[in-house]
């Protein structure tokens, strides 16, 4: 692969990745930085062969990834590509950031899991008015929970749901076995649900999984049932997720949406039993220090002539 530019969203990232790699590993490359704003004055469309994107917001920046006509290379700083997924198609390769968002989204699923059993968003409202309610919520353990996606975020889910004692199943595209045990195929999910009291959303948002969470996945469901998403707000079906929360049957726990960000006016926001964080999952303290670490594996990959790390496959 030979590329000579390599363009950043902001200086503070690429002086902080210039900083992991000593001069004679990137000597071949120059680091610049892209953006709408200083693009014209500082760059020719004709120079950039790869594109960093930004963690929030990569909208505007992959809308400009059609002005790059040499470009080679585009690369997220999240393990998701679904907004990216077409380029290989064109020929514009991917490669992710996999694994710096793994340990955040996991504490997080088990957090929304043990907060929404545990009724801490009860509490916090209660305190907020100052009132003492006394109720007796469930336990994480000895609970039926299903993962629903085995990658490395799920698998890191399962190793931080494992110390609570509940009965665990996991679920992905096909059926097999790997260290841990068996693997359940998605299509038995319609036997699986009827058993599942807390389900966790972790699979990636391709054709198979988009809505997976549908009507009738949601009426499979036991009464009090939790899901929880930290996958993507489009697996689930939002219109059939407000639906069934709205009797009061289920409880959800979403760290994700459709859409996003949740409109003001969202009857999603309303609805009983459910408890939202604003896509916070992998976007911790933790994350800086490992995209830094894993963008300069990246250009110093790309300095020697290399393949860069966790390529998509087209």
């Amino acid at each position: 692969m030979s590329i000579t530019t390599i363009a950043f969203p902001n200086s503070e990232l690429r002086n902080r990745v210039i900083a992991r790699i000593p001069a004679h590993q990137r000597a071949n490359v120059d680091l610049v930085v892209f953006s709408d704003a200083e693009r014209s004055a500082k760059l020719s469309r004709d120079d950039v062969d790869v594109v960093v994107l930004p963690y929030l917001d990569s909208g505007p920046t992959i809308e400009l990834l059609d002005e790059l006509p040499n470009l080679r290379l585009v690369i997220t700083q999240t393990t998701g590509f679904d907004p990216v997924s077409h380029l290989p198609e064109r020929g514009i390769q991917v490669a992710t950031a996999s694994g710096v968002h793994t340990g955040g989204t996991a504490e997080l699923a088990l957090a929304l899991t043990l907060a929404s059993l545990r009724g801490i968003d009860d509490a916090v409202r209660s305190q907020v008015s100052r009132v003492w309610e006394h109720h007796r919520y469930r336990s994480l353990q000895d609970r039926r929970v299903m993962i629903i996606g085995v990658g490395e975020i799920g698998s890191a889910i399962a190793d931080r749901f494992d110390p609570f004692e509940v009965q665990l199943t996991r679920v992905a595209s096909t059926a097999r076995e790997d260290e841990r045990g068996k693997i359940h195929g998605v299509d038995e999910l319609p036997e699986l649900l009827p058993h599942t009291e807390v389900g966790v959303l972790i699979t990636p948002l391709n054709e198979g999984t988009n809505r997976l969470v549908d009507e009738k996945f949601l009426s499979l469901l036991p009464d009090n049932a939790l899901i929880v998403n930290v996958a993507r707000g489009k697996v689930v079906d939002t219109d059939a997720l407000v639906a069934e929360l709205a009797t009061g049957r289920l409880h959800a726990a979403l760290d994700v949406t459709d859409p996003e960000p949740l409109p003001r006016n969202h009857a999603l926001w309303g609805t009983p039993n459910t408890l939202i964080t604003p896509h916070v999952g992998g976007d911790t303290s933790a994350f800086e220090p490992r995209v830094v670490k894993i963008l300069a594996e990246q250009v110093r990959r790309i300095n020697d002539g290399q393949q860069p790390v966790n390529l998509i496959k087209a």
